[in-house]
């Protein structure tokens, strides 16, 4: 009898590939290692179905252990969280493991180290770049990119306190499935700011509220950085009197008072909180570069 397939989001199979760990566990056509990739566009999305909807999206520089290719897609696993997916194999290149990240809410690499001439592209608030090259503003990467050294941070150099590291992205609109400062969606965010605390966490709000950290009683005294879930959405508390999320109520990253939020949210229908956790203290290594276990 053969393990059934509890969650496709974390379990490297898509019905006709599996990853060679799941021999005896899976019925797959075929069992590989796969190849580790790493993403060369500013962003692409991740895909439930090579026509699929979006699930989340991978930034530039993340690291994709690629187990099937059909036709212009591939299917693989992120190396940042675990989640499986499809990606446009065009969005794909040479693994590479990033030596540094980008620290500001955005960036944007240029065709040489100088900032009168014409970007190449907007790079978001946490993706990677392997550089090749040092300059005294600049850092070149061995995409041919030049980046602001200010913009920079080498990996390992992570930030101390995530919520400062969300509120980097007030204003950003509102994007289901989203992960970059175009476009973010509740447990993107919560993801962004504790990945760049060098604390692993997962992608979705279900996988957050089941795993990440440790549960609060409810009449717990929450403390900043602290996690307010409710159906299908997770907000981060900034202090006393106020959450910071990710939102389709005001379509954008803001604050709301938390006792507002919890009594409008429930007026809409989206029910009451339904669990409160306070995410783990212990930085991972490297959360960006390390492989899906």
């Amino acid at each position: 009898m053969r393990t059934p397939i509890h969650d496709r989001r974390l379990i490297p199979f898509n019905g006709k590939v599996a990853a060679a760990s799941l021999w005896g566990q899976v019925d797959a056509e075929q069992f590989v290692e796969g190849e580790w990739h790493r993403v060369i566009l500013p962003v692409a999305d991740l895909l439930a179905a090579p026509d699929g909807p979006r699930d989340r999206q991978v930034l530039l520089g993340e690291r994709v252990l690629v187990l099937e290719r059909r036709q212009d897609m591939a299917y693989g696993q992120i190396a940042r969280d675990g989640y499986c997916g499809w990606i446009r194999a065009e969005a794909l290149g040479p693994d590479r493991v990033a030596t540094h990240w980008i620290a500001a809410p955005g960036s944007h690499g240029y065709p040489g180290p100088d900032i009168k001439l014409i970007e190449r592209c907007a790079l978001s608030f946490g993706a990677g770049v392997t550089a090749v090259a040092e300059h005294p503003d600049f850092v070149e990467t061995d995409l041919g990119l030049f980046i602001p050294r200010q913009h920079l941070r080498r990996i390992g150099d992570w930030f101390d306190d995530a919520v400062a590291v969300a509120e980097l992205f007030l204003g950003t609109p509102y994007l289901w499935g989203g992960n970059s400062r175009t476009g973010i969606d509740c447990s993107g965010l919560v993801q962004a700011a504790y990945l760049a605390c060098g604390i692993s966490c997962p992608g979705d709000s279900d996988l957050q509220q089941a795993c990440f950290g440790t549960p609060l009683p409810e009449d717990a005294l929450l403390q900043r950085g602290d996690l307010l879930f409710w159906k299908g959405h997770v907000a981060l508390v900034a202090d006393e009197n106020r959450i910071l999320h990710a939102n389709g109520h005001a379509m954008s990253t803001c604050h709301e008072a938390t006792e507002a939020a919890i009594t409008r949210i429930a007026k809409q229908g989206g029910g009451p909180v339904t669990a409160r956790r306070r995410p783990p203290q212990d930085r991972a290594e490297s959360p960006r570069v390390s492989a899906p276990a």
